[in-house]
């Protein structure tokens, strides 16, 4: 039970076993751990080093023999505590390394990933979660969609709660789209061009942000496409900003 609970605070299966055999003893040399842990003399002196440095052991000499003694179990207190301490740091690096191992995914070559879900249920709760899958690190996404399907597909309440999810993150929106109704208002993030419905038709709704994609179809049959790839985002990005700036000119 004890070598278990080590184990989900930190320590390996072998640490877990050596600091335990010392605390049932005052002292004990190499020779002794390795007797009563079946762990043998090289591996137990390597291990002895690491409990050191995790301040859970200390040597002491006896004669001319190097003897091992455990701290008290109040020590695994400090143990956690620095553990805790070092997570955080770890957890604060994360935005810089994140990005850095990102370039490396890059020069190795991008896997693609693809998702498809089945059902007006399923497309509405994955737009609702599209923009709290990353990290927020771009401050603009790309959009194209046809606001006529879209109400005649969700309830005025579903649209409102996924309209909300952009603005509450200060992520500004560049959008071509059909409505025929009237121009869509500003919620002051959002740079939209409207386009004639009958000349350039949209049939789906399709959000892009950072290297997600999310490509919601909007006929009898709802059904919606997650991608997640840097190269595809990056190109359909370029896409819409040349459609907007040809609709514009």
């Amino acid at each position: 039970m004890f070598e278990k609970y080590l184990q989900e605070i930190g320590l390996s299966e072998k640490e877990a076993a050596i600091y335990l055999s010392l605390l049932q003893v005052e002292t004990a040399s190499v020779i002794d751990v390795s007797s009563k842990t079946k762990i043998n003399r090289s591996t137990v002196y390597v291990i002895l080093e690491g409990l050191m440095k995790k301040g859970l052991v200390s040597e002491t000499q006896i004669g001319k023999k190097v003897h091992y003694q455990a701290e008290a179990p109040e020590r695994l207190e400090t143990f956690v505590e620095r553990q805790k301490m070092l997570l955080d740091e770890q957890q604060k690096r994360l935005k810089d390394i994140i990005p850095q191992i990102k370039s490396i995914q890059r020069e190795s070559g991008e896997r693609p990933v693809i998702k498809f879900f089945d059902g007006k249920e399923a497309a509405y709760q994955d737009t609702s979660v599209f923009f709290s899958k990353g990290a927020g690190e771009e401050d603009t996404g790309y959009f194209v969609f046809n606001r006529d399907l879209i109400e005649e597909v969700f309830t005025p309440k579903e649209i409102e709660d996924v309209a909300k999810k952009r603005p509450a993150l200060n992520i500004k929106a560049v959008s071509i789209y059909n409505y025929s109704k009237c121009e869509l208002e500003s919620d002051g993030l959002s740079d939209r061009t409207r386009v004639d419905t009958s000349s350039f038709p949209i049939k789906c709704d399709m959000s892009v942000y950072e290297d997600r994609i999310e490509i919601v179809t909007l006929g009898k049959r709802v059904s919606s496409i997650f991608i997640q790839s840097r190269d595809v985002a990056d190109t359909l990005k370029t896409l819409i900003k040349l459609a907007k700036k040809g609709a514009q000119m």
